[in-house]
């Protein structure tokens, strides 16, 4: 018996701050009504991505601190066209969002961009760049 991979869970520093960034890329989270620090939203194929804060994933995994260094996980948006990568970079910077890699055309034939969420968790935009 093989298990099912169907949920990503993102630790945090402040749900509301998490909630209010991913919202701009669409994701509706919920709040857990037994617990402030949990939240999840359910996602297209049946994929569910929770956030935890650090103080929820702490109590019941002693010894977990948060990495440092560069993010090792990047949850990856497409987009429909290449101006949808640039207007949502524009979008979340201008929010006050750290980019990490401002829009460019990939040379594995995309449009690519890369900003931080409040956590320093990379966030990929892309698209297929057109065929000439």
């Amino acid at each position: 018996m093989n298990p099912t991979m169907n949920t990503i869970d993102i630790v945090v520093s402040d749900m509301q701050a998490s909630i209010a960034f991913y919202a701009h890329l669409g994701l509706e989270f919920k709040l857990d009504p037994h617990s402030p620090e949990h939240a999840g939203c359910d996602l297209p194929g049946g994929l569910h991505l929770m956030l935890d804060t650090e103080a929820f994933r702490t109590s019941f995994l002693p010894g977990w601190s948060a990495p440092t260094g560069g993010p090792r996980t990047l949850l990856c948006f497409e987009f429909d066209a290449p101006a949808g990568v640039d207007a949502k970079y524009a979008e979340l910077v201008e929010a006050g969002y750290r980019g990490l890699a401002e829009p460019f055309d990939a040379f594995w034939g995309m449009r690519y961009a890369t900003v931080a969420d409040p956590d320093g968790n990379g966030i990929d935009l892309y698209t297929a760049l057109p065929s000439s």
